[in-house]
């Protein structure tokens, strides 16, 4: 992973092809001492995906099901935020 400025990144995927992808939000658990990224590609907006970032600034797959079930529903919460809504519709 790549950080290309603030709202984008490079992921490169199993067979070594990198991809942008646009950074949706981020997220930090205090309590796990995590911090996350939501992000999406150009080409799929409405399919968004979340990986954590790793103390070396790398992101990788959050495999805990609990993990992936509290960021999920911080991504559920951001969705249905009012103010997001608003910005989506303009």
């Amino acid at each position: 992973m790549m950080l290309e400025n603030e709202k984008q990144i490079t992921i490169v995927d199993e067979q070594g092809n990198e991809h942008l992808m646009q950074v949706l939000f981020t997220y930090d658990n205090e309590e796990r001492k995590t911090s996350y990224v939501f992000f999406y590609s150009e080409e799929n907006p409405d399919e968004v995906f979340a990986m954590r970032y790793k103390d070396n600034g790398e992101l990788e797959e959050i495999e805990d099901p609990d993990e992936y079930a509290e960021v999920e529903e911080v991504f559920n919460a951001y969705e249905d935020d009012p103010k997001i809504q608003e910005i989506k519709a303009k």
